[in-house]
């Protein structure tokens, strides 16, 4: 029986897995499921599931609620009707706790985006016990309790010594279940993530809101490729600053830009705490494309030929549109960086545009 129940529940996961791959370009635009995130589970609403319940036969008998009433009677005598009763079916909306592991997995099945191979000498590798089984041996410190409990009260049911009247389970040795485990071997590559973006004027809430969701499904693939990571946050106007996660998404500046501030702040932070033979490297970059200068953008470019590119795994410049930015960034770095292959440019016009770009950052698996 019990494993019967596991099965079931396993293709009610499948179930649930389908579905959300099925809307996955919908969920990566619903800002409200990062306020549903916990530690390791994220609550996702998925249409057109019913939780698996018991379903019983017909009673022809009378019971509660047979008695004679009327659509729109009062439940309460001293209570008013509130009018007839509804002919529309419900719409049920289950609410689902995936962890962000399954998350991140059907992403990258979804955008068919290829495991990231790491680099680096943080390659290293370690053993842990996992707990995946039941077996009716081992030390009494693994001992199943609740298994335990219900093979010896089996036994003295079906043998006739169990007295209702008197409860009392006696465990014999055959019925002892303990809890028995795998070694698995782990990866212990260690990544770093630097988030930059621009915060001067013509960055508003839009703009804002649209890179805080592409950096979430960033960050979920990412943790999903690499045991270790670390996320830092950079923003700059026309100075450059390094934050904390929370200020990042709501600092709101005024101003001019100059993105080569930022660069310089990445490239000083990479050099004091992240040695690029030992850590893999993200550096990603959201602006409207509104820089301060022609030659602070040829600047950028030679920060980036000369400096960044040759020590990160990735660099991804994200380009989000506004009403007040130039735009013209991301044509500098066409024109001045061509073809370069751990460089990768997007533009984000809307929430249904986060899809294309997570595929274009990572389709090459780097």
């Amino acid at each position: 029986m019990v494993l019967k129940i596991q099965k079931d529940h396993q293709r009610f996961r499948q179930i649930v897995k389908g579905r959300i791959r099925e809307d996955l370009r919908k969920f990566l635009t619903r800002g409200e499921l990062l306020g549903k995130e916990g530690k390791h589970l994220i609550s996702i609403p998925v249409r057109g599931i019913d939780i698996p319940t018991f379903r019983y036969g017909d009673n022809d008998d009378g019971g509660v609620g047979s008695g004679d009433a009327q659509a729109g009677d009062a439940v309460d005598a001293n209570a008013e009707g509130i009018g007839p009763g509804g002919t529309e079916p419900g719409r049920h909306i289950l609410e689902v706790e995936v962890s962000l592991e399954e998350l991140a997995d059907i992403l990258g099945e979804e955008l068919r985006l290829p495991r990231i191979q790491p680099k680096g000498r943080k390659q290293i590798t370690s053993e842990k016990d996992r707990y995946s089984g039941i077996r009716q041996s081992g030390p009494e410190s693994l001992r199943h309790f609740k298994r335990t409990f219900r093979r010896a009260l089996r036994r003295q049911i079906m043998t006739g010594t169990y007295d209702p009247n008197h409860p009392r389970v006696v465990f014999e040795r055959r019925d002892k279940m303990y809890r028995s485990w795998k070694t698995v071997l782990q990866p212990q590559s260690n990544a770093v993530i630097v988030y930059m973006m621009d915060v001067s004027g013509s960055m508003g809430d839009e703009q804002k809101e649209l890179v805080r969701l592409e950096a979430f499904w960033i960050d979920a693939w990412l943790r999903r490729n690499y045991h270790g990571i670390e996320s830092r946050y950079i923003v700059h106007d026309v100075r450059a600053a390094e934050v904390d996660r929370d200020t990042f998404f709501h600092l709101r500046e005024d101003g001019g830009t100059k993105i080569s501030s930022a660069f310089r702040c990445a490239r000083e932070l990479l050099d004091s705490h992240y040695a690029p033979g030992e850590w893999n490297v993200y550096l990603f970059h959201f602006s409207d494309g509104d820089n301060s200068s022609d030659s602070d953008s040829r600047e950028c470019c030679r920060i980036l030929r000369e400096e960044l590119l040759p020590a990160v795994n990735l660099f991804g410049y994200c380009q989000v549109a506004s009403a007040y930015g130039s735009g013209n960034f991301i044509t500098v770095l066409h024109d001045q960086l061509p073809n370069l292959e751990n460089m990768t440019t997007t533009r984000v016009n809307n929430k249904d545009d986060i899809y294309d770009s997570l595929k274009a950052f990572f389709a090459q698996g780097r």
